[in-house]
């Protein structure tokens, strides 16, 4: 059914795909090297505040907001055990302890100038807390 909401592995692949694409994209355009680190998240904002300044309309430039919101819920993912889901078309992120985040619609609150996917990524981790040796 395409009303069902699906979860990690089939609600993931779009958006698995879109960050990987970003990444080569930004690796062979840029020159810049994203590792799926909340750090490199920093560069990515930056990246999104270039592309507003230079006055891009944002029909134009939809994709690569898109691949900046996936990769940073990969980021989110892979630092949390978050699964993606997906309903209606849209994809978001589930955090372990049940929040829902929409990384892609940050990435466009960001070229609005409203957003930011360093400090989405630092909330949707705020919790988390990893083993101490």
């Amino acid at each position: 059914m395409t009303t069902q909401q699906e979860t990690r592995p089939a609600a993931a692949a779009k958006p698995v795909r879109w960050a990987a694409d970003t990444v080569a994209t930004m690796r062979e355009g840029a020159r810049l090297r994203l590792d799926y680190s909340a750090q490199s998240l920093w560069s990515v904002d930056r990246m999104i505040e270039g592309i507003r300044s230079e006055g891009a309309p944002r029909d134009a430039v939809e994709q690569v907001l898109r691949g900046f919101g996936a990769y940073a819920g990969e980021v989110i993912v892979r630092q949390t055990g978050a699964e993606w889901w997906a309903t209606g078309g849209d994809h978001w992120i589930r955090t372990p302890d049940g929040r829902l985040w929409d990384p892609i619609d940050e990435a466009r609150r960001c070229f609005a100038g409203h957003g930011s996917l360093r400090l989405l990524c630092r909330d949707a981790t705020g919790g988390v807390t990893s083993p101490r040796s």
